[in-house]
């Protein structure tokens, strides 16, 4: 991501609103360039249809999870990618992100809420590095797509422990359940998304673990992805 400075003066920006408190039903509009250069700022009206979406997608010839996205009818397509999800008030509550090319009407944006610390840190430092804890991890309802016994009310699912990441050799196994990171409550992959581009590379956060027979903490320094 980059935070570009246009040398014009008088310009307004948009307002950055709230993707936590959005509903199904409520209008939005998308802008962006679909198709390319020649369909430049185009603006599409639609609702959104429905939130915490899960998308499976194959990346790098790999089956991935894009976790907790809000679903709208409003036109995504190629080229939207990283134009603004907005309310009639201007606020933008997303960042268009993907689309279901196999359906009409079903496109996907990024919550806002997850943009705003990076955002941040550009603004404050002029950089992001990103820390990580070296896991995949899924909501419940992905999961699910994982194995059909896996079920939980809360928290969040351990399904990959890299190697080379923090978390390896700490205690913590595949199937775990993680559902607070220090004093914070996880139901959502966002959840953690969020509270982890807070912090920096180097800073140590304590999970909260529990797999159904034994709960734990355990003290992680974030490494930088």
């Amino acid at each position: 991501m980059q935070i570009i400075k246009i040398n014009i003066d008088g310009l307004d920006s948009a307002n950055l609103g709230t993707s936590a408190n959005v509903r199904v039903g409520e209008a939005v509009y998308a802008i962006g360039n679909p198709i390319g250069y020649e369909f430049r700022r185009t603006v599409t009206s639609g609702i959104i249809s429905a939130i915490n979406r899960t998308v499976k997608i194959e990346e790098n010839e790999k089956i991935v999870y894009m976790s907790d996205l809000i679903q709208t009818d409003a036109g995504i397509n190629p080229g939207n990618s990283g134009g603004p999800l907005i309310l009639p008030n201007g606020e933008v509550i997303g960042i268009n992100s993907v689309k279901i090319t196999s359906a009409e009407g079903i496109g996907f944006a990024m919550p806002i809420d997850v943009v705003k610390p990076v955002i941040q840190s550009f603004v404050e430092k002029g950089n992001f590095d990103e820390a990580t804890l070296g896991l995949y991890v899924y909501d419940e309802s992905v999961s699910q797509y994982l194995n059909a016994n896996n079920k939980f009310t809360s928290g969040i699912y351990i399904a990959q422990i890299n190697t080379d990441g923090p978390c390896y050799g700490k205690g913590l196994k595949e199937g775990d359940i993680i559902y607070k990171i220090d004093d914070k409550l996880l139901n959502t992959v966002n959840d953690l998304r969020e509270y982890i581009y807070t912090k920096s590379p180097g800073d140590t956060v304590v999970l909260r673990l529990n797999n159904g027979r034994y709960e734990k903490n355990v003290e992680i320094v974030l490494g930088k992805k």
